[in-house]
């Protein structure tokens, strides 16, 4: 079995080949992070002008390097939300064309599935699995059970995770993206040297919050003479990223408890999303999921932030169960996984 993936959901543009044995023959991924650094974000228009400019060539590179035909395939597989609209819709309607003209199988994939399923390309695992997916536009904990059948534990009620990341690096003067900004200015700083607060830590359910850290930061650092000196930078990325980190953890055990108690077959704690790639924060879960008996897993870096890999993978999960789309499908700009779950508010909700 052999599908095409193709992933405009935001900034990056990537295509993928990846076979039913799990082989990625190719997997191609251009970042845009450079026409989006002088605005500090990422600007739906420039980020779906970039994909229309170069994913065909993206796609033709994918198949060489994959050493494939068009004819050769068994599906095209799309990311059809949620994310950026205009960016979807180039996606979307690039892999209809192919699928069309190749006379080859349609499939919209949920991008938050591809996320999902990352860890069965990877790892090989077994349904039912825990997952934590923190990225810059979604924060949830969920009970994989199978393809197309998710049951969220929490979510945000405000921001994701990524986007207070995103914040406090600009706050802080560290620049864009602020994952990676924020994680090196930690790494010579003193999470200890600042208090500040771990959101929804000890209260019920599994839901998680980063609308209050922020404002907190913003006002240590409004506190502190300006400019932030590089220690005072340093302190404030370590104290910040200690936060999220306890803060999560803590969502998470509880969330390993309540998925024990309702799928005790399921042995992994799976991590995925952008946020993934946070080195402390993958060391505080696998330590939550062992001191909680569940096995830790985290696709390679590379895996985990956004990628047309996941998306081919998912299209042929979908298509070994004959769920194939109509060419009249519609981009989705929201999309939920699991639609049956309590509807939350928030600027940050994405899904």
């Amino acid at each position: 079995m052999l599908v095409l993936g193709i992933e405009t959901s935001c900034d990056e543009t990537a295509a993928a080949v990846v076979t039913g044995e799990r082989e990625i023959l190719a997997d191609v991924v251009l970042s845009q992070l450079d026409e989006h650094r002088p605005f500090g974000g990422i600007v739906p228009e420039i980020a779906a002008r970039s994909h229309l400019e170069h994913l065909d060539r993206l796609v033709v590179e994918a198949m060489a390097r994959a050493g494939v035909t068009f004819a050769e395939l068994d599906a095209v597989a799309a990311t059809g939300g949620p994310g950026l609209i205009g960016g979807v819709i180039v996606g979307v309607m690039t892999a209809k064309a192919i699928a069309l003209a190749a006379g080859k199988s349609f499939l919209a994939v949920n991008h938050l599935e591809g996320h999902a399923l990352t860890a069965r390309l990877t790892h090989g695992i077994a349904f039912p699995y825990l997952l934590l997916l923190v990225s810059g536009g979604h924060c949830q904990l969920l009970a994989v059970e199978g393809v197309g059948r998710y049951r969220r534990l929490g979510t945000t009620i405000d921001d994701a995770a990524g986007e207070a990341f995103d914040k406090v690096a600009k706050m802080v003067g560290l620049g864009y993206p602020g994952g990676p900004a924020v994680e090196r200015a930690a790494a010579q700083g003193d999470p200890a040297r600042f208090a500040l607060p771990r959101p929804m830590k000890g209260r019920p359910g599994c839901d998680f919050s980063f609308s209050g850290l922020k404002n907190a930061v913003r006002l240590l650092v409004e506190s502190l003479p300006q400019p932030l000196s590089g220690r005072d930078a340093a302190d404030v990325a370590a104290g910040f990223q200690a936060a999220v980190a306890g803060s999560v953890a803590d969502r998470t055990a509880r969330a390993i408890r309540e998925f024990r108690e309702r799928w005790p077959e399921g042995r992994h704690l799976v991590v995925a999303g952008g946020v993934a790639a946070n080195s402390l924060l993958r060391a505080i879960l696998q330590t939550v999921a062992s001191e909680n008996g569940l096995e830790f897993l985290a696709p390679p870096l590379r895996l985990c932030t956004d990628n047309a890999a996941m998306i081919a993978w998912a299209g042929v999960e979908r298509l070994r169960l004959g769920l194939t789309d109509g060419l009249e499908f519609a981009p989705r700009p929201r999309w939920p996984l699991d639609p049956t779950a309590r509807k939350v508010g928030g600027a940050g909700v994405k899904a």
